[in-house]
């Protein structure tokens, strides 16, 4: 299994830790070959998750904007709200057979700590999900999810106090106690295996992606656009384009935050630079001592500052394209779609969705944008609320 990207990737990780990277490689490697983990895996994905999701044209979305027809992957109609749990439920597969009874996640935006318990429950496991206090008061509704599907949920209070501090709490405890604990990682971040084995449970919304856009439309989009924090969503869907280019582009969305001139943002791969972050080597936010930066976002999901080492490593390639979207462009983004088409996008989906929307009329009516809408919108509704009371109070009438 590969572990590097290019210069990306590894294992920079405690030596304590190595054993247990190494049996979960060895058994993850064992898994891909068993038909009848396989087997298993697609039986949860049509039956329980409720794949495949439909590939949906945004005509009005379309129209409104001119240029190109947009099209929508529909990860948000997925059980638990995103494409979190095509990852979550392989690993607790994965977790399983290794007999760990105990799972553990970070989460920012809450929906892979929701997709985490609501594997545990399935599979009858513990599960503890660390979140940062600032990520669980603005994602209030997931918590709540979490705890109903009988998760505990650690609050941590160091550092910024979200995504980049609950994954540093999660490995502490996940060095402490690896003998009957699983770490179920969200991104396509950490220390190999975990980049490779998360982007190949992710892979199934590219593939499906592809097959669909050749059936329903005749031909393959221009570009396919998703969000990138971590990058899983994204990297899911690049899959099944990539050896597409250059007549498909891939293009990752991150958080342009108050802008990138700003410094306040979570752009790691348009406004940082290589280092070391959660066992891996890859583009993140740091200061000229190497210190991790504070990072800034509307959506949680993206606040963190770091990338997986497969995206740095297309970065560098050309392979794919990234961009970064602001907040007010992103929410603007939220409100044209929920008004336009009936659909409350995730405020991470709608950094993707804010770019489709800018980049339409420089291409022609026939061609295809292809937006991985990855997650659903109701547990960002409290932080609209709060943003847009923000922005008022910025900018009185």
């Amino acid at each position: 299994m590969k572990s590097h990207y290019g210069i990306y990737g590894g294992q920079y990780v405690a030596e304590t830790l190595l054993p247990t990277l190494h049996e979960l490689e060895r058994e993850y490697e064992k898994a891909k070959k068993d038909p009848e983990f396989r087997a298993e895996l697609e039986h949860l994905f049509k039956h329980y998750i409720g794949r495949e999701s439909p590939l949906y044209h945004a005509r009005r979305l379309s129209q409104h904007c001119g240029g190109a027809q947009i099209y929508l992957k529909r990860e948000d109609l997925n059980h638990t709200g995103a494409h979190k749990v095509n990852n979550t439920i392989g690993q607790a597969l994965l977790a399983r057979k290794m007999n760990k009874k105990r799972l553990i996640a970070e989460t920012g935006a809450g929906m892979h700590g929701v997709a985490t318990a609501t594997v545990a429950a399935l599979f009858g496991l513990e599960c503890e999900v660390f979140m940062g206090a600032v990520d669980i008061a603005r994602q209030a509704p997931n918590v709540e999810r979490m705890e109903m599907l009988g998760a505990k949920v650690q609050t941590v209070t160091t550092g910024s106090q979200t995504l980049k501090d609950a994954m540093n709490e999660a490995i502490r405890d996940w060095t402490a106690r690896s003998e009957d604990t699983f770490y179920v990682i969200g991104t396509v971040a950490g220390p190999h295996p975990y980049p490779a084995m998360v982007r190949d449970f992710q892979s199934v919304i590219g593939l499906e992606s592809r097959r669909q856009c050749l059936e329903q439309c005749g031909k393959l989009p221009r570009e396919v656009i998703a969000c990138v924090g971590g990058g899983s969503n994204a990297l899911g869907i690049f899959v099944g384009f990539l050896q597409d280019a250059p007549q498909v582009n891939c293009v990752g969305v991150e958080a342009g935050g108050h802008g990138l001139d700003t410094g306040i943002h979570a752009a790691s791969i348009c406004g940082g630079r290589v280092g070391v972050l959660h066992g891996c080597k890859t583009y993140l936010l740091q200061d000229n001592d190497g210190q991790i930066r504070q990072t800034h976002s509307v959506s949680a999901g993206l606040d963190y500052p770091g990338v997986g080492p497969e995206h740095s490593h297309l970065a560098d390639e050309k392979l794919a394209r990234y961009v970064a979207v602001n907040d007010p462009e992103a929410v603007e983004a939220f409100h044209l779609l929920a008004r336009l088409e009936g659909i409350i996008p995730a405020l991470e989906s709608a950094h993707a969705l804010a770019h489709a929307i800018a980049v339409a009329p420089s291409y022609s009516p026939e061609d295809i944008l292809l937006v991985n809408l990855s997650g659903r919108g109701d547990k960002d509704m409290e932080n609209i609320r709060r943003y847009h009371e923000k922005t008022q109070q910025k900018n009185p009438q």
